[in-house]
């Protein structure tokens, strides 16, 4: 239980007790269950398992490209190299292929993709172009 004050106009002061809402109360309910297919995760570092059905998933551990993607994932999550994943990155390749053999299920994963190759396109571009730009100013 809580409580708050607050003074009202006769400078008098009022006590508040509230009781906890449930918006405020974390879950007490059993989460760690490696069965529970409503985790926040999909990874529990307590039991060492991937939950393959978490909707954080999006659904990428379902066919058509669901084992390339299980490969990649496992192979992130347990990867103890620096930084963390680089030793996957085979791994993550196979799976954009696999999603562009199968543009009708990963459009979105596919237009992230390309959102992301176009946003490093125009970054490299930009950094061109700045070095020429100091390149001449030294040589004026």
């Amino acid at each position: 239980m809580s409580y708050t004050t607050r003074q009202e106009e006769d400078g008098k002061d009022v006590i508040i007790f509230m009781e906890p809402s449930p918006a405020t109360t974390p879950d007490k309910s059993d989460s760690s269950s490696s069965n529970s297919k409503d985790q926040s995760a999909a990874f529990n570092p307590e039991t060492g398992e991937i939950n393959w059905d978490c909707p954080c998933l999006g659904g990428m551990a379902q066919p058509p490209c669901g084992d390339t993607f299980k490969e990649a994932f496992s192979c992130f999550v347990f990867s103890t190299a620096e930084p963390k994943g680089v030793d996957c990155v085979e791994k993550f390749q196979a799976m954009q292929n696999c999603f562009r053999e199968h543009p009708e299920v990963y459009a979105d994963q596919l237009d992230d993709d390309d959102e992301e190759e176009e946003e490093e396109s125009k970054k490299d571009n930009k950094e061109d172009k700045e070095e020429k730009e100091e390149h001449i100013k030294k040589d004026e």
